[in-house]
């Protein structure tokens, strides 16, 4: 077995082609055709896209299989019995009306970077495994990471199983619905992970503005997702009288309107953001009795987070006299997150060698990486988003950066699963 050398066999043109391929493929499995990508999971779309992942990954010569998540794994294995996988990936999931590059870049970047052990004949000592991830985005079922989170131990059986989306539909039920087994393991033993790799289109504007392709993620900020229910009382809304009423969604807005000013007063570039509401009854001429509303607080600082959370609660309270009931439920709580110093050395080193311009960066958003960095050595790579632009169909990203970012990432596995090439003769 002789050694490999740096930058081997790797036609970035062939590959941009596919990277594009893979994109625009995968594009078409959407709930809004023409409208960006909506692939809610475990939908039809969810199932569509699975599929063709499945099929890429059994032509790159792995071996394939899902979890009782719905989780997607394909597998090459390793010259170590029972060795630990280096794993490469990131969600195929979306958010409503969405972009085409938001997960699928990094679950199309783990495909090519299986090509390419495959197409110059490698045999990893550790195994390899590409992963699609499930519902990142927390579009149907709520908190978001859920397949990472599941797979760490971080999602009970029983709390899996109570998830309901909008329409009532259970997790379990709509697995079922698709195909997939519920039944299956979930949770993955630790052991069984030696790193985890994954890219990301940036989501922001920076790398773009610096004309940079590659940034290299040396931490990401913390998280906290809360559901807000204020319940009032319903009532005509041509015969009760103004001071008479207990609206819930006038009580909602007007707690809305407050969360800019205590992200502006925390500061240190603490955000709060209201994306989901819903209102009950939801008639034109019905006085809402209630009324459910997000609150997604991110902060590079815990304590930050930790303060937005006490304020909102004591914002709650200060409504609780005006003929409104309101509960506050926290759905998910991460703590800001390091990436493993070695792989961003690492990834930093295959960037220089490989001549990809790149800097150090920190995520304001939140990813699968950043549950798996408990678990498992992490590191990950981010690729510029024109405009900044993502989470709509504007969202774009050059596929020749994905492409150098593959082979940054082709590079760097070749080093953790201490690969080499298969002596045929």
């Amino acid at each position: 077995m002789s050694e490999v050398q740096t930058g081997k066999n790797v036609n970035l043109e062939k590959v941009q082609v596919r990277i594009e391929n893979h994109i625009d493929t995968l594009s078409t499995y959407t709930a809004t055709p023409g409208k960006g990508t909506t692939r809610l999971t475990y939908s039809q779309e969810d199932l569509l896209a699975r599929q063709y992942i499945k099929g890429k990954m059994k032509e790159a010569g792995l071996t394939v299989h899902e979890d009782g998540l719905g989780n997607i794994f394909g597998k090459l294995e390793g010259s170590l019995k029972d060795a630990p996988s280096v794993l490469i990936g990131s969600h195929f999931d979306s958010v409503p009306n969405g972009g085409s590059y938001d997960g699928p870049a990094g679950v199309v970047a783990g495909l090519e970077v299986a090509a390419l052990f495959t197409e110059n004949g490698l045999t990893p000592k550790y195994p390899l495994e590409v992963i699609a991830l499930i519902e990142e985005e927390g579009s149907r079922f709520g908190g978001g990471l859920m397949g990472s989170r599941g797979m760490v131990g971080l999602l009970a059986e029983e709390e899996f199983k109570s998830l309901r989306d909008k329409d009532g539909i259970t997790t379990v039920e709509a697995m079922e619905k698709i195909g997939l087994d519920p039944s299956l393991p979930r949770e993955r033993d630790q052991q069984s992970v030696k790193a985890y790799l994954e890219l990301h289109i940036e989501q922001g504007p920076i790398l773009e503005e610096k004309n940079i392709p590659i940034g290299v993620v040396e931490a990401i900020v913390g998280l906290t997702q809360l559901e807000v229910t204020v319940k009032g009382q319903a009532g005509h809304a041509g015969t009760t009288p103004m001071d008479r009423r207990s609206d819930a969604l006038v009580a909602a807005a007007r707690m809305i309107a407050q969360f800019p000013g205590l992200a502006a007063a925390e500061g240190e570039g603490t955000v709060v953001t209201t994306g989901q509401l819903q209102v009950y009854p939801n008639g034109a001429n019905v006085i809402p009795d209630q009324t459910v509303f997000s609150v997604d607080i991110r902060s590079g600082k815990e304590e930050h987070v930790q303060n937005i959370i006490k304020k909102v609660k004591e914002l709650a309270d200060s409504y609780r006299d005006s003929g409104v009931e309101i509960t506050v439920e926290q759905l998910l709580y991460i703590q800001p997150k390091e990436m493993n110093k070695e792989i961003v050395s690492l990834l930093k080193e295959k960037s220089s060698e490989l001549g990809s311009a790149s800097c150090p960066m920190n995520s304001g958003a939140g990813h699968d990486a950043m549950v798996f960095a408990d678990y498992t050595r992490t590191g990950m790579l981010f690729i510029p988003s024109k405009n900044g632009l993502s989470h709509c169909p504007e969202e774009w990203s050059d596929s020749r950066h994905i492409a150098e970012a593959v082979q940054i990432l082709f590079e760097a596995a070749i080093e953790l699963t201490e690969a080499g090439v298969r002596d045929d003769s």
